[in-house]
Order: C-alpha cells, then structure tokens, then sequence
C-alpha cells in the first residue's frame, strides 16, 4: 500500500515574509545539485517556481542552440499562493499535493511541509522531507555574498556499509564530515547517503553484494559530457560492463576494471564543473 504522506518542519534565521521569497524566489540557489535531486539530472540546470496561482513549479533544461521554445518538466501547478503564510501546489508527476506553511518562532521561521496521496491516487514520490534541510542551509549563508548554487564536481566517492545510517553518524560524529541532508533514522533505509567535501561528494550506499561475489567496498564515480560515446568506447576496448546505461533521475552505467575494481560513469550536467 503506498504510504498516504509524508511531512518535515525545519526552522530558518528569516522572518516568514524573506522565509517565503527565499523558498520561492531563490529556489534555484538553495536547491542542491546533484545526480538524484532532478527527474532528469544530465540536462536539468536549474529550478523555477512561478509566482501566483496557477504558477508552476519547473525543472529546466537547456535548450538546443538556436531553439527559442521552452525545455521544463511542469513539477506542478500552484493552487494556493499567500506570500508570508503559505503556499500549496497539486503536482504534476505524481498523485500528491503539497502544503508549505511558514510561521513565525523564536529563531525566526518554522517552515512545515506536508505532501499528501490525494484520494485515489496510488504514485507518490516524498522528497520533500529530505529536500526541506537544504532551506536551512541557504538561508544560513545568503548574505555571506554567495550568489549561485554549488556545482558538484567531476568526480565522487562511493563507499557500502552493512548499515550506511550508522556510518554516516560515525563519519560526522568522528570526522566532523557534514551531511548535503539530514541523515535519517535506523528506519528510514535510504537510496544513499550524501556528504560534500568541496565540490566532490562522498556516497554511502547500503552493502548489498552476495556472499559469493567479490565484495564492494568502494567505488568511484565519474561524471562525463557524453555518456553514449563513453560507454561505446569502453565496451569497444574490453571494459567488463557489470550494468549497461540506465536512467534513475541520472543516467549511469557501472563497469569494472582489469583487477575487479567497481566504477559508475554517470552523465554529467551542463552545469557540472
């Protein structure tokens, strides 16, 4: 039975009313870039919420030379619009509406975010909780003069754990290493778990392999400009492809080299540096 909602409350350093704008307008700053943090990361560079109801709520995509058209995927339409208060859109990629409420409190804003399976509907994908933190971390920095997101980098770490939930709270608690979101609880059993040095990240992945095959430590990820011409030219020279191109949000495929290590090739964004 799919789950019937999912909510996260977050306190930020703003009054509701710049709270509001910052989720609204500043979207695109706060939103973290990374492989799974669009529906189609190798060409998403950026987000876009539009103003009022009926606005939409878009990821966008970059447009062919010479293509003056629009190149969005609709997230959603904005059914209510009350700036400093509230806002609520019916999504368009799934059955859910989503409820954000902003609040006045002692440390400035509590943000409350309630995404909901509307009655009969049965596709539902709750990012919102797990999305929600980054606000936090935004509005902390806005004023220190940054003025674009960060771009992930080229290259990253895959690390698999028997447990990647008490992984993660050991690298934090013993190597100080900060999380790109709040890591969940026991229960949560997230995809991955993300931590950012600089512009590189360091994924946690749950350790899956059989008892009789070679385990998996460690991988390392390599984002490239084409993924098709790469993955060619590797299959061409002999590379042992463990998993051909697929697409989860990012398009990757994972291969080995000539002494067993693990690599993934994803497909970077016309943003990646």
């Amino acid at each position: 039975m799919t789950k019937q909602s999912a909510s996260a409350t977050v306190e930020v350093a703003a009054e509701p009313g710049t709270a509001f704008h910052v989720f609204t307008a500043e979207i695109d700053l706060w939103w973290v870039r990374g492989p799974i943090n669009f529906f189609d990361a190798g060409r998403a560079i950026g987000m876009q919420i539009e103003p009022g109801v009926g606005g939409r709520i878009l990821e966008v995509y970059r447009r062919a030379a010479g293509d003056t058209g629009e190149d969005v995927l609709e997230l959603g339409r904005i059914t209510v619009w009350e700036p400093g208060a509230r806002f609520a859109y019916r999504s368009s990629v799934d059955d859910t509406e989503t409820d954000i409420r902003f609040e006045p409190c002692e440390a400035g804003t509590r943000v409350s975010v309630e995404q909901t399976l509307l009655p009969g509907g049965d596709k539902a994908f709750y990012f919102w909780p797990n999305v929600i933190p980054w606000l936090v971390t935004w509005t902390a920095r806005r004023g220190s003069g940054m003025s674009k997101p960060g771009e992930l980098g080229r290259l990253s770490i895959a690390l698999y754990y028997a447990n990647p939930v008490a992984a993660a709270e050991w690298l934090q608690k013993v190597y100080g290493l900060e999380p790109s979101l709040e890591v969940p609880d026991e229960d949560g059993h997230p995809s991955w778990i993300e931590f950012r040095i600089g512009s590189s990240a360091i994924l946690l992945f749950p350790q899956t392999d059989s008892t009789d095959a070679p385990r998996n430590d460690h991988e390392v990820w390599v984002y490239v400009d084409d993924l098709d011409a790469h993955f060619a030219h590797s299959t061409d020279q002999g590379a042992t492809i463990t998993t051909p191109i697929q697409q989860h949000g990012y398009r990757a495929y994972q291969t080995t080299d000539l002494e067993g290590h693990h690599w993934t090739f994803a497909q970077a964004t016309p943003t990646t540096e």
